[in-house]
């Protein structure tokens, strides 16, 4: 899991948030240096990524984390209007940070895929007539046939990482016994865990239909690091929401690339509705970059069916897998990597 090393040299009280200089647009002088620049309006953070390495940052705070894992005092960057201005020592620090060799590179160790309901709860369900023969389409089934293809194409992909179901049979867990099992993988301190929640819709109305991918708000707060770890409570909750809202990042990240998937392999056979915040439970509980597949609507005949069809599923679990393999790609990029834009 994520371990961000705290240094004792920045346990300082009072830091200093005043802005030094400010009179550089990030943008124009990442243009300039070959930087690629993520921008959260909401939360007003960002990363910046070049040679394979990360920083990111926050308006207004001196801290900055490095590669996930460390972090670094500069100065505070400064949001005017709707443009990030920095000082030239901002820039130089981010800059010898870029060209360091990396000696430990951050990569995703564990994929966690959580095939929802299961057992007693059936999820969504409805029954059709398909030439005088009744067919009940229930969400458990569709999630858990999904949830294992996925899990056998990663886990060819990918044979160094574990690749985790958190049920492969008809079997009943509870929401927090899900996010129990993500939260207790152990993995290297360079390395990450995903959490991958499948499900399918259902909706009053019966005209509804086509897919989604579901990240956490932005507006939800939550602790996703170890208090253990902090010596300084105003140093731990400044990191807390910085790695809160890199986690968040991430999960934008992995909802586009996974809605590209999906409309890649579907096509016109499903409506494509869009990445969506929510505070789902499991996406919420997770300390990790976590999303929530909505593969289609139940309530839907003709999309009922269509998850019903196990080519119609080995299309759509294709394009979640090109989703998530993108990511890992954009994620472990070697040096010199041109990031996705």
């Amino acid at each position: 899991m994520k371990k961000l090393l705290f240094l004792t040299v920045l346990f300082l009280s009072g830091l200093n948030l005043a802005f030094a200089g400010n009179d550089l647009s990030l943008l124009e002088s990442a243009k300039n240096k070959g930087m690629t620049i993520y921008w959260d309006s909401l939360s007003e953070s960002g990363m910046i990524e070049k040679n394979g390495h990360q920083v990111s940052f926050r308006s207004g705070e001196q801290i900055v984390i490095l590669d996930s894992i460390k972090m670094m005092l500069t100065d505070a960057p400064e949001l005017k209007g709707n443009q990030i201005f920095v000082s030239q020592k901002f820039l130089n620090d981010s800059e010898q940070f870029f060209n360091q060799k990396s000696e430990m590179p951050f990569k995703v160790g564990a994929i966690l895929i959580d095939a929802g309901h299961g057992g007693k709860d059936p999820g969504a369900l409805k029954t059709f007539k398909v030439n005088g023969k009744s067919i009940t389409v229930k969400e458990k089934d569709v999630n858990l046939k999904v949830a294992k293809m996925l899990y056998e194409l990663l886990h060819n992909a990918y044979p160094q990482k574990q690749i985790i179901l958190t049920r492969n049979s008809d079997k009943f867990l509870s929401l927090g016994e899900r996010t129990d099992i993500a939260n207790n993988v152990k993995v290297g301190e360079n390395e990450a865990v995903l959490f991958i929640s499948v499900h399918v819709n259902s909706s009053l109305n019966k005209n509804s239909s086509g897919y989604e991918v579901w990240y956490l708000s932005p507006g939800y707060r939550r602790t996703v690091l170890d208090k253990s770890v902090a010596e300084d409570k105003t140093l731990f909750d400044i990191m807390n929401i910085m790695t809160e809202e890199e986690y968040t990042r991430e999960s934008v990240m992995i909802a586009k690339f996974i809605m590209d998937g999906l409309q890649t392999q579907i096509g016109k056979e499903s409506t494509a509705r869009g990445i969506r915040a929510e505070e789902w439970f499991v996406v919420k509980n997770s300390n990790m970059p976590a999303v929530l597949i909505e593969l289609g609507f139940v309530s839907n005949e003709k999309e009922a069916l269509l998850l019903n069809d196990d080519k119609y599923l080995k299309k759509a679990t294709l394009g979640i897998y090109n989703g998530i393999a993108a990511f890992v790609t954009h994620f472990e990029r070697l040096q010199g990597f041109t990031a996705v834009k």
